[in-house]
């Protein structure tokens, strides 16, 4: 548990605001210059340090501090607190050259050179030890500095190796989890194609082979990789708390990526960060945006988290580098607030020279003051000042989305029915769910869902015997769910369980598949439901029902008359199954009907585009109301609401709010229960 003194936002009241800053690309000169500005903007938090490995130790043992020791003072001098790196991310070139070893191998076997960054192999002792080092000497020297807010350890962990080093650990980790290599076979199925083990030294990292590698080993591998890469964060973590215990200590995530467990990662750190980058040219990223906000606010819990990078602007990682319109990085983060973020910061803040991302947009483009970029960066920083008894207030939501890293690393493992991407699906069930405001936890099926009205799982690949009891007991003392194709086929070591399909699942869902039928991509089939008519694709199970009622039936194909969608009264709660893909329509007739079944309402109703999210907090509650779309739009608002960004919204009579298109409203109300929650 998280101790009460690590909590960023008692050291840093307030939304914080800011970015990261590299001053070691730039002179002295320009750092007076930097800190002047970042005064103007309202930036109260940089990062710094993040990439400076050879600027601090551009030999080996040559610590050359001078540089951040002025840039340090010069900061806290304009009031501007530090979010200080260990500079794991980016070894110097020295450490490469001098001991190979360091270098990453990737799966082909080919050592990866210097000249980006993240080459480092996890495995590697002597990685280890030089990361540490510096990281020792930061927090000797910094621990007591007036400027230190908190440590930011490494940067976007990611890496892969699969050197002999990682070889030896896998083997070590692998015999920690199944406790023998008798049991290791057992679990990984060896005995089909003749790959069972009789010596340990046998056993190696997921390779190129010959057709495809066992998925129970590669869903291992991935375990094994984010459990490494986890282990390095660790190490560091906890020479920062042995001599800095009162400083929070955290690292960075990323949207959607799937190379960590940042379920397990969350539990170890102070507080959790995301860096997103939504694409400016998908003009629906801002709901997988959403969903992205409602993981990080629900990995501890329900805590405020940090924005701590997003993009002013253009985003280069992107093929086509589209600029923000204008108000769309103000809607942004405000929409990131919404879902529980305590601070909104940017990469980064004056604009690269020279690099990979010189063309990434920055708070200080190349251009200088005299840009719309600025312009919005310094309103925005002025304005976050009117939220300030926002923060530390948090959401409260009678739904539930499931989301696992294990199971998306499984679903998408080699030799299924049809590929499916776990992101896509998961994104079919959130989006009807935001469209509708309605507040969403995101959790996997090993949390306690006790709180909850109705738990979405979009897919369940991967069920264990104590998952799917949890489950039952859930949906037996009057829990909703929602659960779609292919769940419950496999146990967590990714063997089919027995039975039939879906084995993990037959006693919840009142009916059983007797086939999964996946469909062609341009195939569509007719489903009626209650008198209505939809399509749906991707997946067809064929359904036979044992106690269940059948919602919704195929009127065409093969299947023709047969179950498509069971809803099963098990106890005081329902289960609700989803035999197929159903189109956005049907999808939506299909929740209206879960939802009232479960007794779950919206934040508020509003016009379509329009996105009502709500906070709350001792002293109230605190509805934002954030227009997505390209039009202006009214909506009725709760009477005797207050407007706390003045100016930036018109009444236009009584309880209506006409909202621009980009324009943001939060309206502080009094504290309002959530009616519709089982707590």
């Amino acid at each position: 548990m998280t101790n009460p003194i690590h909590n960023f936002t008692a050291r840093l009241p307030g939304i914080v605001y800011g970015g990261d800053y590299n001053p070691d690309q730039w002179t002295r000169e320009t750092w007076l210059e930097d800190a002047a500005l970042m005064r103007q903007a309202g930036v109260r938090l940089v990062s710094v340090g993040v990439f400076s490995w050879s600027s601090l130790e551009p030999a080996d043992g040559q610590l050359e501090f001078g540089w951040l020791d002025e840039v340090m003072d010069i900061l806290h001098e304009h009031g501007i607190s530090v979010n200080l790196s260990t500079p794991n991310a980016a070894p110097p070139p020295w450490l490469a050259t001098e001991h190979p070893e360091v270098l990453p191998t990737n799966r082909e076997g080919r050592k990866i050179a210097i000249g980006s960054r993240a080459h480092f192999c996890p495995s590697s002792a002597v990685y280890r030890e030089r990361s540490q080092k510096i990281a020792r000497a930061l927090a000797e020297r910094y621990g007591n500095h007036p400027a230190l807010a908190m440590w930011h350890i490494g940067n976007e962990y990611h890496t892969q190796c699969f050197c002999d080093q990682c070889g030896a650990r896998f083997r070590d980790w692998l015999l920690d989890r199944h406790g023998s290599l008798e049991v290791l076979n057992e679990h990984w199925g060896t005995t089909f194609w003749s790959q069972r083990y009789s010596d340990w030294s046998q056993v190696d990292l997921p390779k190129p082979v010959m057709g495809n590698v066992n998925p129970a080993r590669e869903l291992d591998f991935k375990r094994f990789s984010s459990e490494l890469l986890l282990d390095c964060f660790r190490e560091e973590r906890d020479i920062m708390r042995a001599i800095t215990p009162e400083i929070p200590v955290l690292t960075n995530f990323m949207r959607f990526f799937p190379g960590a467990d940042y379920t397990r990662w969350a539990a170890e750190e102070d507080a959790v960060a995301l860096d997103i980058y939504p694409n400016p040219a998908d003009a629906e990223s801002h709901i997988t945006a959403a969903f992205n906000y409602d993981l990080m606010r629900s990995l501890k819990g329900g805590q405020p988290w940090l924005m701590m990078e997003q993009a002013s602007s253009a985003v280069s990682q992107w093929p086509l580098n589209l600029v923000k319109k204008p108000g769309r990085m103000r809607l942004g983060s405000f929409q990131a607030i919404a879902h529980g973020a305590d601070a909104v910061m940017f990469f980064q803040w004056r604009a690269s020279r020279y690099g990979q991302e010189k063309f990434h947009s920055a708070m200080l483009p190349h251009s200088g003051t005299d840009t719309r970029t600025w312009q919005e960066v310094v309103d925005l920083g002025q304005e976050l000042t009117q939220l300030e008894e926002i923060a530390g207030t948090t959401a409260e939501a009678a739904v539930a989305i499931v989301w696992d890293w294990e199971n998306w690393w499984a679903m998408e493992g080699v030799a299924h029915p049809t590929k499916l991407s776990y992101v896509d699906i998961v994104t079919r069930h959130f989006t009807p769910l935001w469209r509708r405001n309605i507040a969403t936890d995101v959790i996997t099926l090993d949390a306690d869902m006790s709180g909850y009205r109705l738990i979405v799982i979009p897919n369940s690949y991967v069920l264990s015997e104590a998952q799917a009891e949890q489950l039952s007991a859930y949906v037996r003392s009057g829990g909703h769910v929602l659960i779609s194709f292919f769940s419950g086929v496999v146990d967590e070591h990714d063997r089919v369980i027995p039975g039939g399909y879906p084995g993990g699942l037959l006693s919840l869902i009142g009916g059983r598949v007797r086939e999964f039928s996946p469909l062609p991509s341009d195939e569509r089939v007719r489903v009626e439901m209650r008198g209505s008519e939809t399509d749906a694709g991707l997946w067809q199970d064929d359904l036979v029902t044992d106690g269940a009622t059948v919602l919704a039936t195929y009127t065409d194909g093969y299947l023709e008359g047969e179950a498509a969608i069971l809803r099963h009264e098990l106890g005081d709660g329902v289960v609700t199954y989803l035999g197929t893909q159903l189109s956005e329509t049907g999808m939506d007739r299909m929740l209206d009907t879960v939802l009232a079944d479960a007794q779950v309402a919206a934040v508020l109703e509003t016009p379509a585009g329009v996105e009502a999210v709500e906070r709350h907090g001792p002293e109230g509650s605190y509805l934002f109301l954030l227009n997505h779309g390209q039009h202006s739009a009214e909506i009725t608002v709760p009477p005797g609401a207050a407007e706390l960004l003045s100016g930036r919204v018109a009444v236009v009579a009584g309880d209506t709010l006409t909202l621009e298109p980009a324009a943001v409203a939060v309206l502080k109300r009094d504290r309002q229960p959530v009616a519709d929650s089982r707590a």
